[in-house]
């Protein structure tokens, strides 16, 4: 039996902020997400036609940019989905605060990281 591997850097370099670049990215480092972007992708065209506008596009670069920032660094990623479970499965409310807070800031380090900063 093999043990998987462990990884504390990067899985790959940061992607440029295009649609192609993002999804080759996220191939190598969440590829079960894949339908979910694709998902994300078609809604923002369709929002951009009927609003006339590119935000929903840039959005959905800048929401796509970051969740790969997150898989790049494993260990990041793992830290964001316990974040997020404990957040939801603990009973004390003041520790679920506490694991939302972590959460949040994981995200906000990466829309950082990634030029995109969030409210």
């Amino acid at each position: 039996m093999t043990t998987p591997p462990h990884h504390t850097g990067e899985l790959v370099p940061r992607p440029e902020r295009t649609p192609a670049a993002l999804r080759a990215a996220l191939a190598v480092v969440a590829p079960e997400r894949l339908s979910e972007m694709d998902a994300s992708q078609r809604e923002a065209v369709t929002e951009a036609i009927e609003q006339s506008s590119i935000t929903p596009l840039r959005m959905f670069l800048v929401q796509w940019a970051a969740i790969i920032e997150i898989e790049r660094f494993p260990d990041t990623a793992r830290a964001l989905r316990r974040a997020e479970y404990l957040a939801q499965v603990s009973e004390d409310p003041e520790e679920s605060r506490r694991y939302v807070r972590t959460a949040g800031d994981i995200i906000r380090a990466a829309h950082e990281a990634v030029g995109a900063v969030i409210g």
